[in-house]
């Protein structure tokens, strides 16, 4: 295999296990921005996995090759309204953010792994799905040399639309009036109440938005990667994409760009076996590759990065 064949593997495969950290990363970016730690990212995932699989094996039948992108709409929904519990616990009743986030975690994978036993005779895992994202090439942009086959060919559509979110993310923060409030009410969130900004309400809806995007990338996890729901199958995902979030400075480029870095991390742990030079490194240092790197990245970068200077503190109004 020559080195252009292992770039024209190795880059579409980092893409692709890149696109549900994408969606995760960017949904902890609205949270963060709005000064709101969402720790339960990770559980979150694990229930837009478990929806997104379970709504496409029985649907199947009656929505055909359009069940795999309803899933993820039903994904995004049951996403949302999960990270309530964290938006009431956290907001509301002004909880410890990263306990409520944790208890999100184990809560997540605890309702996901019930239900499939209720679902599933007792089993610990779900059928495997019939209805699947389909790979095609993009028409023209596939014909290009060099970037065509690198970029273009054999591609999912919720890759394309994980660089869309995240381009369409930059927008809406940083060039809407939506995203002006959102960051002040991260930012100096007693300034922002001062202006008439709601802040109860935007930390709210940034939360809801980050459990949507959470519950979509789980969804797309699940429906690409592994096509079926067990308790491995977000296994630190979760945390991966909490990662990406802060090494792209809780930007949403950043974390997109930090999310492709640890997606070629996974392809390269998952596919390591079939490449030169690669596959003759031990598989147990591959499996670890991904976790390992985000250690590394959080520690040789987490105090270059600087969080929403109201990030993880409760607001009462009135008080500073």
């Amino acid at each position: 295999m020559s080195f252009l064949e292992v770039l024209y593997f190795i880059v579409p495969s980092a893409i692709f296990y890149a696109a549900p950290l994408i969606f995760a990363a960017i949904g902890g970016v609205f949270s963060e921005r709005s000064g709101v730690v969402n720790i339960g990212i990770e559980g979150i995932m694990v229930i837009g996995a478990f929806v997104g699989i379970v709504f496409n094996l029985f649907t199947y039948e009656a929505l055909g090759g359009f069940t795999p992108w309803v899933a993820l709409l039903v994904a995004m929904v049951i996403g949302a309204l999960f990270s309530l519990l964290l938006a009431v616990a956290a907001i509301a009743f002004r909880a410890d953010q990263t306990v409520t986030g944790v208890a999100l975690n184990l809560l997540g994978i605890a309702i996901a792994l019930f239900l499939v036993k209720m679902i599933f005779d007792g089993r610990g895992q779900t059928d495997f799905i019939s209805a699947r994202f389909p790979r095609f090439d993009v028409p023209l942009l596939a014909d290009i040399p060099f970037f065509g086959p690198l970029l273009f060919h054999n591609i999912y559509g919720t890759s394309i639309l994980a660089f869309v979110v995240a381009f369409l993310a930059w927008f809406v923060i940083f060039k809407t009036p939506f995203g002006l409030r959102l960051r002040a009410v991260g930012e100096h969130p007693m300034a922002a109440d001062t202006m008439g900004v709601n802040v109860t309400k935007m930390r709210y809806i940034a939360v809801m938005i980050s459990g949507a995007l959470a519950g979509i990338g789980g969804a797309v996890y699940s429906q690409t990667i592994t096509n079926d729901f067990s308790h491995a199958t977000i296994n630190g995902q979760g945390f991966m994409a909490i990662a990406a979030m802060i090494f792209g400075k809780w930007h949403p480029i950043g974390a997109m760009g930090a999310a492709l870095f640890f997606g070629l991390a996974q392809a390269l742990s998952i596919a390591g076996s079939t490449i030169p030079y690669v596959r003759d490194i031990p598989p147990v240092f591959l499996t670890i590759l991904p976790y390992v790197l985000t250690i590394l990245a959080l520690a040789g970068f987490i105090g270059k990065a600087n969080a929403p200077k109201a990030s993880g503190q409760p607001y009462i109004k009135g008080k500073r």
